[in-house]
C-alpha cells in the first residue's frame, strides 16, 4: 500500500489526500503543460468502482463525450495510481482532438499558391484533393506507361514545412525539400523515382502475364515477392531485388519432393548460365530447363488448388505449400490444416521440428517440416 501511495505521489504531486483514511483526495492532474482541477471521493473499502469523480467546470468541458470511458475505466481500475495514469491517458486524447478541431485554417496564400502550382503542373495531373486542400493526389506515368499515384499530406505552414509523400514503391521514398520548394519539386522527383523502377517492374509484369502467379492475388506496385506454379502442384517462391531486378532472386521450391528435388539440382547446376541482360523469367526458364506455364491453359488437373483437408484454396490469407510426395497422389494442404491433422493422429511421430505421418488421401507416408514457430 505504501509502496502504491509513493509511486502515486511521485506521478501525481499535486493530487493529496485530505484525510486521515484517504478516501478523499484533491488536486490538479497535469498534461500538455496545463493544470486541471479535480476531486476523487473514495469509498471506506477504497474500491474504486464506487468511487465519485468531481471535475472542474474547465475540465469536464474538455471530456465531454468521454464520460462513458472514464466511468468504464473507474470500475475496471485496481487502484487509484492506475485509474489516475489511464485519466491522464483520456485527457491527453481529448486535448489533442480539441485543438485539431480548433485549429485555424492555413492562410489565403496557402490556397492561391497551391492552385498555382497545380495550374503550372498541369490540372489533368491533379486525381484528387479533399475540400481544405490538406489531401492531394498527383498521377503520373513512367517510360512504360504504367500509371503511378503519389498522397501528399499538406500542413498548415506549408510550404515552410514538408508534406507527408505516401507512394506504392517497393523501396522507401524521400524527398528533398527547402521551404522553396513546390508540388512541381515533388512531382519532378517522384518521376526520377519511377524512371529508377522501371526494370523492376517490367520484370514483374512480365511475370505476372506470362506465368500462373499464385500468391499474392493482386500484387501491388511495392510487392516485391511472387510465388508461381511451375506445373505438378509444385511452385517457386522468388523475392525480387528491386534495386538489381535482373540478378538471380532468392527463392525457393514448394511441393512434393521428387517434383522440387529436381528444380533444385537443375538451378545449381545451371546458375553459372544467369544472364543479368536478359529478363528475370527468361533467366529462370533456362536454369530450371523449363516454361512457365500460364494460367490460361493450366488445366485444374495440372495444378490442384484446393486443400486436401479443408477443401479450400485460401484459409487466413495462405494458400496450400505442403504436397503428398506420393507420386500418384500430389494432394496439396494448408500447413496449419496439415499439421492439426497430423498431430491428431496416433500413429504420427515427431522428430525435432518434422512430424511424420500418414496422408490424408492416400494414406501414404507424408512428411511436415515446421518452421521455429508452430505454423
Amino acid at each position: 500500500m505504501e509502496a502504491a501511495e509513493a509511486s502515486l505521489l511521485r506521478q501525481f504531486p499535486l493530487l493529496l489526500p485530505q484525510n486521515r483514511a484517504k478516501t478523499v483526495y484533491e488536486g490538479f492532474i497535469t498534461a500538455q503543460g496545463r493544470d486541471f482541477h479535480l476531486k476523487i471521493l473514495l469509498p471506506e473499502d477504497l474500491q474504486l468502482k464506487n468511487a465519485r469523480l468531481l471535475c472542474s467546470w474547465k475540465l469536464r468541458t474538455i471530456l465531454c463525450g468521454y464520460h462513458q470511458i472514464i466511468q468504464q475505466r473507474m470500475k475496471h481500475s485496481p487502484d487509484l495510481m492506475s485509474f489516475m495514469m489511464e485519466l491522464k491517458m483520456v485527457l491527453e486524447v481529448a486535448l489533442k482532438n480539441k485543438q485539431e478541431i480548433h485549429a485555424l485554417p492555413p492562410p489565403p496564400q496557402f490556397y492561391s499558391s497551391l492552385i498555382e502550382e497545380i495550374g503550372i503542373l498541369g490540372w489533368d495531373n491533379l486525381v484528387y484533393a479533399d475540400s481544405c486542400f490538406s489531401t492531394i493526389k498527383l498521377k503520373a506515368e513512367d517510360a512504360s506507361g504504367r500509371e503511378h499515384l503519389i498522397t501528399l499530406k499538406l500542413k498548415a505552414k506549408y510550404p515552410v514545412e514538408s508534406p507527408d509523400c505516401f507512394v506504392d514503391f517497393p523501396v522507401s521514398f524521400s524527398v528533398s525539400w527547402t521551404p522553396q520548394s513546390s508540388l512541381i519539386s515533388i512531382h519532378s522527383q517522384f518521376l526520377a523515382a519511377l524512371e529508377s523502377l522501371k526494370t523492376f517492374w517490367d520484370v514483374m509484369d512480365e511475370i505476372d502475364e506470362k506465368t500462373w502467379v499464385l500468391e499474392p492475388e493482386k500484387p501491388t506496385r511495392s510487392a516485391t515477392a511472387r510465388r508461381i506454379a511451375v506445373g505438378n502442384n509444385a511452385s517457386i517462391h522468388i523475392e525480387v531485388d528491386p534495386k538489381h531486378p535482373t540478378m538471380l532472386p532468392e527463392c525457393y521450391f514448394l511441393g512434393a519432393d521428387h517434383v522440387v528435388k529436381p528444380l533444385g539440382i537443375k538451378l545449381s547446376r545451371n546458375i553459372h548460365l544467369w544472364d543479368p541482360e536478359n529478363t528475370l523469367l527468361q533467366n529462370l526458364k533456362d536454369v530450371l530447363e523449363i516454361d512457365f506455364p500460364a494460367r490460361a491453359i493450366l488445366e485444374k488437373s495440372d495444378f490442384s488448388m484446393d486443400c486436401g483437408i479443408c477443401y479450400a484454396y485460401q484459409l487466413d490469407g495462405a494458400i496450400p505449400d505442403q504436397v503428398c510426395d506420393y507420386s500418384q497422389c500430389g494432394q496439396p494442404f494448408h500447413q496449419i490444416c496439415l499439421y492439426e491433422w497430423l498431430r491428431g493422429l496416433q500413429t504420427s511421430r515427431q522428430s525435432f521440428n518434422i512430424l511424420f505421418g500418414e496422408c490424408p488421401y492416400c494414406s501414404k507416408p507424408i512428411t511436415l517440416k515446421m518452421s521455429g514457430r508452430k505454423p
